[in-house]
């Protein structure tokens, strides 16, 4: 409806500046002409004046003059004549009547320059033109001024002066001009009705598709176009109908189709194409992100996929990834932007329990916003958080914490939160057979029965670490240990209680030593510990402590009875004993054999003396 007003607005606009102009035109034309019609009716008099003034003065009756041009002046037309004289004329005949002198400046200035000058005066209710014309002596003709003037051929003899009443001829442009306006309006009213009957289907027509687009912006195709117009406009709207349908139907499917390759996700967007659009690009960076991954070679390449992902993609400042170990429900940090922001949760607690973290417990999003102190294991107070927990597989999760110190990032984070989840969804196959890889490797380096470092891993160990070890300058304290007269459990009271040995003792050795120290099974009863970095003192410390741990513990053997087994350990100091650690181990074994032959259940440190001693032969 807008429109059409608009149309029929301009269109009005322009006829009526035709009509305008139209008319400003007439009027200029008129008003030329009615100045022209009197400008030649001045000269018609004029020259009629001339030619009697000529005609008295041969016939010797100039002093008759006065009703000759009374007579002239008596004209409808000419309001107003008087003759003005030269000084030429005054000079040789006087200057003649008193009507006869210049009564204003425009007299004088004609008689000088002897030029024409016309003059109106348009006043609200006449308008008047004045015309003063110039007589020149001549010779041209029957006429040779110069025999009766004192002059020379060109000058000036007098001049006339009429003025004419045109006011009539105003009138009459005026009444011609409201005519023409008055066809023109009429003209414009017939135009307008015509346009407003020709035009307002279409404009129906263009309303009707407006509406049917804006719906489908919303998604919704299923509008139903109608026009009475026949045909093209009937043929178009025939056909956006069907194009409507078969939209209605396609894009139908491809929302459902895409809802189901994407996590749900909330979106603020009324443009439904639009959002698909941006569904689709998702997707193609996502499956562009798991062709990556799935080439990478461990998972903590594939991890910093994910950062740069959060980084680029989603331009997160500040961020922490964990992995949550679900067996032993453990946290361990994987990356975070800024070591600083540590410090804002609880590390040493909750890496070691990671039920203290709400996200893992709750497995569920944790928005710092939402309430006032609501995750208690996280003290910052000026950092506001995201913490987005993700399970891979029953044993591992991912954890990512979004941090900011302003509070308005964190609805913009929460945004982000179902990408986030289609780029971890998109890697979490990749993760977990690398995981589960990783857990095989790790099953092949450890033994079954205690969960201990086999010897496997021991040689893969050393070989990696010896390099560092002499850049470094560090030491290592080899313990070699053996359960004392081993092979008489088994053989007396079988293999369980000898296997239960051997778990415990393992137990043993797993709680007396660091995160920074390893504890092997080197074989049967045998063990071995490294302590890394540690002071004589410190290894013989360990020593004794894991030899009297085990020397307390009792073992059921059935029918009521219990056991107690005694250990034998030899030690050896890396880079002191020897300058490999391979060689260390002998001599840690060296030690053991010496402890052994020395009456067990003792602790022996690696003395060179030892090695001039007889090699033992058989089992412990």
């Amino acid at each position: 409806m807008r429109t059409k007003i608009k149309l029929l607005f301009i269109v009005t606009l322009m006829l009526l500046g035709l009509a305008i102009a139209t008319i400003i035109n007439v009027s200029l034309n008129f008003r030329e002409y009615s100045i022209k019609s009197a400008l030649e009716k001045a000269e018609t008099a004029a020259r009629t004046v001339e030619d009697g003034l000529t005609a008295h003065m041969v016939n010797g009756i100039m002093d008759k003059r006065e009703y000759f041009l009374e007579q002239i002046s008596n004209n409808d037309d000419i309001k107003s004549l008087w003759l003005v004289r030269s000084q030429h004329v005054i000079k040789q005949y006087g200057e003649g009547f008193n009507s006869e002198l210049a009564r204003d400046a425009i007299d004088e200035e004609v008689l000088k320059t002897g030029q024409v000058i016309k003059k109106i005066d348009e006043y609200t209710d006449k308008i008047n033109l004045r015309v003063t014309m110039p007589y020149k002596a001549t010779t041209v003709g029957n006429i040779n001024c110069l025999t009766c003037h004192d002059v020379k051929r060109g000058d000036t003899l007098g001049a006339i002066s009429m003025e004419f009443n045109i006011t009539d001829m105003r009138n009459a442009g005026l009444f011609t001009i409201l005519k023409i306006l008055g066809i023109n309006l009429i003209f414009i009213v017939i135009a307008l009705i015509l346009i407003n009957y020709y035009v307002t289907p279409y404009m129906k027509l263009f309303e009707d598709l407006q509406a049917g687009i804006q719906e489908a912006y919303s998604g919704d195709f299923t509008h139903k176009f109608q026009t009475k117009i026949k045909g093209e406009a009937g043929k178009v709207v025939e056909q956006l109908n069907t194009l409507f349908e078969k939209m209605h139907e396609a894009f139908g499917e491809i929302r459902v189709n895409l809802a189901t390759f994407v996590t749900d996700r909330s979106s603020s967007c009324n443009d439904p194409l639009y959002e698909a659009k941006q569904i689709i690009n998702e997707l193609s960076d996502i499956y562009k992100f798991k062709k990556t991954i799935e080439l990478d070679e461990n998972k903590n390449i594939i991890y910093s996929r994910i950062i740069d992902v959060l980084k680029r993609k989603f331009d997160i400042e500040n961020f922490a990834i964990y992995e949550i170990d679900n067996k032993h429900n453990t946290r361990k940090l994987i990356y975070i932007t800024d070591e600083k922001l540590t410090e804002t949760c609880n590390v040493e607690l909750v890496d070691k329990n990671a039920q203290k973290c709400r996200a893992c417990r709750t497995h569920s999003d944790v928005i710092s916003t939402e309430f006032h102190n609501l995750c208690t294991s996280n003290h910052a107070e000026d950092i506001h958080f995201i913490c987005h927990p993700y399970q891979i597989n029953d044993e591992a999760s991912l954890l990512i914490n979004m941090m900011s110190y302003d509070e308005l990032d964190i609805p913009k984070y929460t945004s982000y939160m179902p990408s986030i989840t289609n780029y971890l969804e998109a890697a979490k196959p990749v993760i977990e057979s690398n995981l589960l890889m990783d857990k095989l490797h790790d099953t092949s380096l450890r033994d079954g029965m205690t969960d201990l470092y086999n010897r496997r891993f021991l040689e893969n160990f050393i070989d990696k670490v010896m390099s560092q070890v002499r850049r470094a300058d560090e030491t290592y304290h080899v313990l070699m240990l053996d359960v004392d007269f081993f092979k008489m459990v088994n053989d007396t009271h079988g293999h369980d209680v000898g296997d239960r040995v051997i778990v415990d003792l393992a137990n043993v050795l797993r709680s007396s030593i660091r995160e920074a120290d390893l504890a092997i099974r080197y074989g049967g009863e045998e063990f071995l510990v490294m302590l890394h970095n540690a002071t004589d003192e410190g290894a013989l410390m360990v020593a004794r402590k894991i030899h009297q741990d085990f020397g307390r513990l009792r073992f059921d053997v059935g029918s009521g009875e219990s056991l107690q087994k005694t250990i034998s350990i030899g030690i050896a100091k890396f880079p002191n004993d020897g300058d490999t650690i391979w060689k260390c181990i002998k001599y840690a074994d060296t030690a053991l054999y010496n402890a052994k032959n020395t009456g067990r259940n003792k602790i022996v440190e690696f003395d060179e003396s030892m090695m001039d001693k007889d090699k033992y032969e058989g089992s412990y």
